[in-house]
């Protein structure tokens, strides 16, 4: 072996390292025709819409036409998607698919729903009906704080806090009344949502009494304390009526 500085004999060559060659990688699998999305998401509404109503569709097809609905849905797109607001697989795309519509006839499907389903699904319904602010579901959101299912008077509670207004206000001082245990406090706490939302709609005598509601003797402490500094808060803000 030559020694450092000495030149190498002509002929020889120094033998570059071996490199190791690494192994090739299989392909990515590619999903089977009824699990590739990408011509679903360039459909137009009115072949999404044939979609759900194929009965040879598959879920996952009917799912992502739900999903595709949220960005390019109509009105015309509601019928359909109400249609699957029963459906256990189903009725989460469709509300998807529903709540970003602009459109009342939204409201008229999530209303009907609501009396039709049962359990999670109903809960569901409450949760986009809160989505959506629809006013028009106060009174039936307060006749279901009296429900058996824990779940759906809970859900209630939530929706009728985060729409907000006159009527809900009025419909969580009631059922403060007609409420125990887990679903009172529920309410309790959705009524801090709504005194907020009157405030922030301008109904700010509305907003102190309902905080002052929540102020007394049998409400969950936390609530209780919310609810005096969200009255010291307006009290003291400097948009009050002076």
């Amino acid at each position: 072996m030559p020694s450092i500085g000495q030149n190498v004999p002509s002929g020889r060559q120094p033998q570059a390292p071996a490199v190791k060659e690494e192994p090739k990688r299989p392909p990515a699998p590619v999903p089977p025709p009824e699990f590739q999305s990408e011509k679903i998401d360039r459909l137009g509404q009115a072949d999404l819409i044939n979609l759900l109503k194929d009965s040879g569709a598959t879920t996952f097809q009917k799912a992502k036409a739900c999903q595709r609905l949220a960005v390019v849905g109509t009105k015309e797109a509601v019928p359909a998607l109400a249609a699957l607001l029963s459906d256990p697989q189903l009725a989460h795309y469709a509300r998807y698919g529903l709540e970003p519509i602009p459109d009342s006839s939204v409201d008229d499907a999530l209303r009907e729903a609501l009396r039709k389903v049962k359990g999670r699904l109903r809960v569901g319904v409450i949760q986009s009906l809160k989505v959506r602010k629809d006013a028009g579901a106060v009174g039936a959101l307060a006749k279901l704080l009296g429900d058996t299912g824990l779940e759906v008077a809970h859900a209630a509670a939530v929706a009728l806090g985060g729409i907000s207004g006159l009527q809900a206000a009025k419909a969580l001082q009631e059922g403060l009344g007609q409420t125990t245990g887990a679903v009172r406090a529920a309410v309790a706490g959705a009524g801090l949502v709504c005194a907020e939302g009157l405030l922030a709609q301008g109904e700010r005598n509305q907003a102190l009494a309902l905080y002052n509601t929540l102020t007394r003797t049998g409400i969950p402490k936390p609530v209780r304390l919310a609810a005096m500094r969200g009255i010291i808060a307006a009290e003291t803000s400097l948009s009050r009526p002076r």
